[in-house]
């Protein structure tokens, strides 16, 4: 929890308890249903929780945003952003429904009020989004098929709206047909060793769905 408060400190004592008994709930329910490896739990803060948070780096999201997390596994990067940004709704989703209930579970354990979870594909998930996150669930030109139709029209965040994707290594071949993205490493921001090859890579989409 100290990494969190390091690079958190203006944490509200309520964030500050939820963020505590994260763990206490991540600990009980992957017992039940096996979401994080056992070394990761042992180091939940830093290579999951602290992890998603470095999109709140690279753009900290306004109230009343609405976030979209595809492939949220057991809720990363969606929980720990939920958290932080307690005015802003996230849409966390799945296709194993094993995941989602562990979400739903610890949503509701936590007392977050801002965070739904489905049980889906993403394709099958109607909506606008001011961003849709997620950590390298797939390669990124996937993932934009997967999503370009999601967006929001109107961008009020610093960053246009559309991707903020958590990843890892090197990323040139793989951003070459997306000549707007940028990469934010991750080691500008946490000076763990453990975030030197990662990195959030912004992908702008233009809004295609219903006004």
């Amino acid at each position: 929890m100290d990494v969190i408060l390091k690079y958190f400190p203006e944490l509200t004592e309520v964030q500050i308890q939820q963020f505590i008994k994260l763990k206490e709930l991540y600990v009980f329910w992957n017992q039940q249903i096996n979401v994080v490896s056992r070394k990761d739990v042992d180091e939940l803060y830093l290579r999951h929780v602290l992890h998603s948070l470095g999109i709140a780096k690279v753009q900290p999201f306004l109230s009343g945003s609405h976030i979209l997390d595809v492939g949220t596994g057991g809720g990363f990067p969606g929980i720990p952003l939920a958290i932080l940004f307690p005015e802003s709704n996230f849409h966390l989703v799945d296709s194993i429904g094993k995941k989602i209930k562990v979400v739903n579970e610890v949503a509701s354990g936590l007392g977050v009020g801002n965070v739904k979870g489905t049980h889906s594909r993403v394709e099958q998930v109607s909506g606008n989004y001011d961003f849709i996150v997620s950590r390298a669930v797939t390669r990124m030109d996937s993932f934009v098929e997967w999503v370009r139709d999601k967006t929001a029209k109107k961008s009020k965040h610093g960053l246009s709206n559309g991707i903020l994707y958590l990843k890892g290594g090197e990323l040139t071949e793989e951003l070459q047909e997306f000549p707007k993205a940028t990469v934010y490493p991750l080691s500008r921001y946490f000076e763990e060793e453990f975030f030197e090859t990662k990195a959030v890579v912004h992908v702008p989409l233009k809004f295609k769905g219903k006004a």
